[in-house]
């Protein structure tokens, strides 16, 4: 195909949410740039690995003039590297403040900043981000303030991006989902974490997959939060 292949970024992209989420967006022919710190290269010419730490610039700088280079073009970012630590608010160390503002705020900054430069000079474009639900629904068994702090405020910079761009032909919208069963958790808490949702089961991959890609074909819709919690956000 030529450069009229849509091109998507997706960080966070060796396992779980992004590892499935570059099967997804290669399902649907879109050319993929696939970030993390241990990406491996890929057998297939339409998938460029970039491996490297989001939160540092020159990683950023080369995920994004690598998609241009290779590709021509960048189409739709998914934010979706991130980590979660659930500490009582004393507990927290400098270093959970430092790995989880580095990598779930300065991740996003610097990815993104690099790929709207690129988005609006084609007037054209899609952002995501992968949230949480838990800056707005705090539970008090999984006390969890770094994870309001930083995921909230990713919350907070789509809908501000998502007015800023909205004439620009850039929609910015986010998924927040509830615990889902990926590496980030052990499988033994699966059991206590299916009972924070009024469902009563944890999240797979495949619901917040769904989730991103309802996004990608809502070309009405921007500065959207989709919670993707089983109910988790509504209440108890």
């Amino acid at each position: 195909m030529g450069a009229e292949q849509k091109v998507v970024i997706i960080t966070g992209a060796s396992q779980g949410i992004g590892e499935a989420l570059v099967r997804a967006y290669r399902d649907r022919n879109y050319r993929v740039v696939a970030n993390s710190r241990s990406i491996r290269p890929s057998s297939d010419p339409d998938i460029l690995a970039v491996a490297g730490d989001v939160t540092d610039s020159a990683t950023a700088e080369r995920i994004v003039s690598q998609a241009l280079e290779c590709f021509g073009r960048v189409d739709t970012l998914v934010n979706n590297a991130g980590i979660f630590v659930a500490k009582p608010f004393t507990e927290y160390t400098d270093e959970d403040y430092a790995n989880m503002l580095g990598i779930n705020l300065d991740g996003f900054f610097q990815v993104t900043r690099r790929a709207a430069k690129a988005m609006l000079k084609r007037r054209s474009g899609h952002i995501v981000q992968i949230t949480s639900s838990l800056d707005e629904h705090a539970v008090s068994s999984v006390p969890s303030a770094l994870a309001a702090l930083t995921k909230g405020g990713l919350n907070a910079a789509t809908k501000s991006l998502a007015i800023e761009y909205a004439s620009k032909g850039i929609r910015v919208n986010a998924v927040a989902p509830g615990a889902v069963k990926t590496p980030m958790h052990a499988p033994e808490m699966y059991d206590f974490l299916a009972k924070l949702h009024p469902v009563g089961r944890m999240g797979e991959v495949q619901d917040v997959v769904d989730a991103v890609l309802y996004l990608e074909g809502a070309a009405f819709t921007t500065g959207e939060i989709l919670h993707v919690d089983g109910g988790q956000s509504a209440g108890h």
